[in-house]
């Protein structure tokens, strides 16, 4: 009896169940449809996968174009890399360093100053018998768009010492003077060699629009003192620089800036300035005396009138 009571009460409640968890046809159809939905969209988007590929490889052509375009403006009109080939500037540059040379402030006007390192085409005749490499036509190409500095380019590094207007001289066993200024070049000065002893000179004035420059190395440096028989008389003129080297870019370890140095700002060494305090006194005497001149010349005009 028991049995049978468990069994009607198990055969009444089988019904409710089944009416509680409808499992009809059409529900198994919708998750079907629900699937194959997920299916559709998963192959649409290889699609859209693939034509990103295309569009990409498309696309790549013009990128490139536009980074050269990009390079050869920057190397025409921004920075260009150059290449030290000698030890003439030692130990601020070394042979084999590669330096960053600023070309768009002389776009502006801009000139070379007193303790700047620049690189110049050569003035005339500098570098003539130097041995020239031949580039192949990969580093011709990098070359022309900046990316490797040129080997074909007959280009000098030096530190400007003297502007156009300045007095410079070196006597033997002294310093270099600019403007009658002893200059201290034990910070970047090659540690043993003499200012000038190798070479004397001035003392002369540079003419405007050109410069005085000697290398760090200097008694392994070919600079203005080694030229004053040339056209120019070893001055470089302003037009052949080609920009101030701002950077040591390569190798890493060598990566550095390169500063005016301190000895360049001291207080009356610019020519200019140096000419203020005889000339000002002069002009205030004139200034203040011509007023009195004329008074008395009235005067004097008057009585003689009279």
């Amino acid at each position: 009896m028991g049995d049978v009571a468990v069994g009607a009460r198990s055969g009444h409640d089988d019904p409710e169940e089944r009416n509680g968890l409808p499992e009809t046809p059409s529900d198994m159809t919708d998750d079907s449809a629900s699937a194959t939905g997920d299916g559709g969209d998963s192959s649409e988007g290889s699609g859209t996968d693939r034509k990103k590929q295309k569009s990409f490889w498309k696309e790549l052509p013009l990128l490139v174009g536009i980074a050269l375009l990009l390079a050869l403006l920057i190397k025409t009109f921004l920075v260009q890399a150059f290449s030290i080939p000698s030890d003439s500037m030692m130990n601020t540059l070394q042979r084999g360093d590669r330096v960053l040379v600023d070309k768009l402030t002389p776009w502006f006007g801009s000139e070379p100053e007193r303790g700047e390192v620049v690189v110049f085409h050569d003035p005339g005749g500098w570098l003539e018998g130097e041995p020239t490499p031949e580039p192949n036509a990969v580093q011709k190409f990098l070359s022309f768009i900046g990316l490797m500095p040129s080997a074909e380019e007959k280009d000098l590094i030096k530190r400007t010492i003297a502007v156009g207007g300045d007095t410079v001289e070196c006597k033997k066993g002294g310093p270099v003077k600019v403007n009658g200024k002893a200059l201290d070049e034990r910070d970047y000065i090659y540690p043993g060699s003499s200012a000038c002893d190798d070479m004397p000179f001035g003392p002369f004035k540079v003419p405007n629009d050109k410069i005085w420059v000697m290398g760090d190395n200097r008694q392994n440096s070919q600079d203005s003192r080694y030229h004053m028989e040339d056209v120019n008389r070893g001055f470089v003129p302003v037009d052949k620089v080609v920009g101030r080297a701002v950077v040591v870019a390569w190798p890493l370890d060598r990566w550095s800036t390169l500063p005016v140095p301190g000895t360049f700002d001291q207080a009356g060494i610019d020519a200019a300035a140096a000419a203020m305090p005889a000339a000002a006194p002069a002009a205030l005497g004139v200034a203040g005396a011509l007023p009195v001149v004329l008074w008395r010349r009235r005067l004097t005009g008057r009585r003689t009138a009279g």
